[in-house]
């Protein structure tokens, strides 16, 4: 079984101590090894599981946080204590650990033997003795974890791990991730700014920015046949408008998204580049806004943001890694227009030209018409609907002493009535718990206008991810009531001042 991420690992680690014998110690080896094999053979959890030689002290155990940390292929690590594992040998390795944690309380056995039982099992199954002097540690050193319960039979407990490793795959994708800005972000607009020293500082991320004119240079020199390559590709995989095909009056158009998705391509490859940003107001010697090339190359993975906008080029690219192998798509978004027909309310999503065709599995339209914003030719754009299903909004703001996230649970619906005279992609969706608490909690919160859509994971890897990063996350759900979030808000703000100087 070929794992989404098949060139990383998660690390299983079980404390133990000496005073058992060998012959316990044995034991714990042996089911320390069927809990690892039961979650690396799983579908939920969607990484290799390499399970380490059960942790006796202190001095072992720091050795394999560090090993850990120098390891690019590790993730993370999951611990349980089999048996007890007295917590003060854990301080010096939790204390180095930089890889995401999660604390697994599970044990080897579903039911107990009630007629067998006798001291020696209950030596030997005392994790819920053992994983509470744990937790006690990781409080009492304040280690951001995961704690998941539960026997790992259960899918519910697998599929809980497997959010997990899907949020350290992104955390570990921003501290790779290397985010190329094509000019600055848009003139006089507030939430598109941040602290990129911040940024490198929280999420791992370089942010740096490169002349336009220097992406034109590598676009016009794109040779024709590399042009020609990617028409054909078009014809195949799009329903191209007859005015942009070989031969129709516009196909120079067409030729020119082409030669824009290689000449950009090429940049981003020859930086080691996974997310990037353009602005409508910094075009140089570029003849369109690039639109059909953003597109594209959201599509292959990497991360982007309008109008400069590179906090949500690294959502995007966290949220793209975050749901590896998993149906559906992740893009960026903004709210444009609302329907407020009292009960129905929805929200009309799109953007200028630069939506991600994964959010659909319906045929897009490859279609060319004027932009009216950008001063260029008009530029070439996939066109199509979402589909359907659930989804969530994320954004993220920086509220000057810390990011702030905030996510909002979503269904994705149709349109009520077709959009012919909107040639963007698009989605509509109908916000939880419900239109007004959900507009008025994100206006609280100060979310972000441009956000990632995700149809592809739910919001439990945004509160992993959040909890690996130690940062803050908002969340709207049908939970959700004004007063609560409005309480939590006024808490919050408390809270992370005061955090930053414990």
């Amino acid at each position: 079984m070929t794992k989404p991420y098949a060139d990383r690992e998660i690390w299983f680690l079980t404390g133990s101590q000496d005073l058992y014998g060998e012959e316990t110690l044995r034991q714990v080896a042996e089911q320390s090894q069927a809990i690892a094999r039961a979650l690396g053979e799983s579908d939920e959890v969607p990484v290799e599981v390499v399970w380490k030689p059960v942790l006796k002290s202190s001095d072992a155990i720091r050795r394999l946080a560090l090993e850990a940390n120098a390891d690019d292929r590790c993730l993370g690590v999951v611990a349980w204590m089999h048996t007890f594992s007295p917590a003060k040998m854990w301080i010096a390795g939790l204390d180095a650990l930089r890889v995401p944690l999660l604390h697994l309380h599970t044990q080897a056995n579903v039911e107990l033997p009630w007629a067998e039982i006798d001291f020696d099992f209950m030596n030997l199954n005392q994790a819920a003795h053992g994983d509470r002097e744990f937790g006690y540690i990781q409080t009492r050193l304040g280690v951001a974890r995961k704690t998941v319960a539960g026997h790992v039979s259960n899918p519910a407990v697998r599929s809980r791990v497997g959010t997990w490793v899907r949020a350290a795959a992104g955390w570990k994708a921003t501290h790779e991730l290397r985010l190329a800005r094509f000019g600055d972000n848009m003139r006089n607009v507030a939430v598109t700014e941040g602290d990129k020293t911040e940024a490198q500082l929280r999420f791992g991320v370089e942010v740096s920015t490169w002349g336009v004119n220097d992406l034109v240079e590598m676009v016009d020199a794109v040779a024709d046949s590399e042009v020609d390559a990617l028409v054909a590709q078009y014809e195949e995989l799009y329903d191209v408008v007859p005015e942009l095909r070989s031969g129709g009056e516009r196909h120079e158009s067409l030729r020119y998204g082409a030669r824009q998705e290689a000449g950009l391509r090429t940049f981003l490859e020859g930086l080691g580049a996974r997310a990037f940003t353009t602005n409508f107001e910094d075009l140089g010697g570029l003849r369109q806004l690039p639109g059909l090339a953003v597109q594209r190359l959201m599509a292959q993975g990497y991360g982007f943001g309008a109008e400069g906008d590179w906090k949500t080029a690294i959502l995007v690219r966290a949220a793209k890694v975050m749901g590896q192998g998993l149906a559906g798509g992740a893009s960026l978004m903004e709210d444009y227009t609302y329907d407020l027909v009292p009960g129905e309310e929805k929200i009309l999503g799109a953007h200028m030209l630069e939506i991600c065709p994964t959010l659909t599995t319906a045929r897009p339209s490859l279609q060319v018409h004027p932009l009216g914003i950008g001063g260029r030719e008009d530029p070439v754009r996939l066109v199509f609907d979402t589909d359907a299903g659930p989804g969530v909004v994320v954004a993220m703001a920086d509220m000057r002493d810390r990011f702030r996230l905030t996510a909002n649970v979503v269904d994705v619906v149709p349109p009520d009535a077709d959009l012919p005279n909107l040639p963007v992609a698009r989605a509509v969706w109908k916000p939880r718990p419900d239109f007004t608490t959900s507009a008025e909690a994100w206006l609280t919160a100060g979310g972000a206008h441009h956000t990632v859509l995700t149809t592809q994971v739910g919001v439990e890897v945004f509160e992993d991810f959040a909890e690996i990063a130690r940062t803050e996350l908002l969340v709207i759900d049908e939970e959700t009531t004004r007063r609560s979030f409005a309480r939590e808000v006024r808490t919050n703000q408390a809270y992370y001042r005061l955090a930053q100087r414990l």
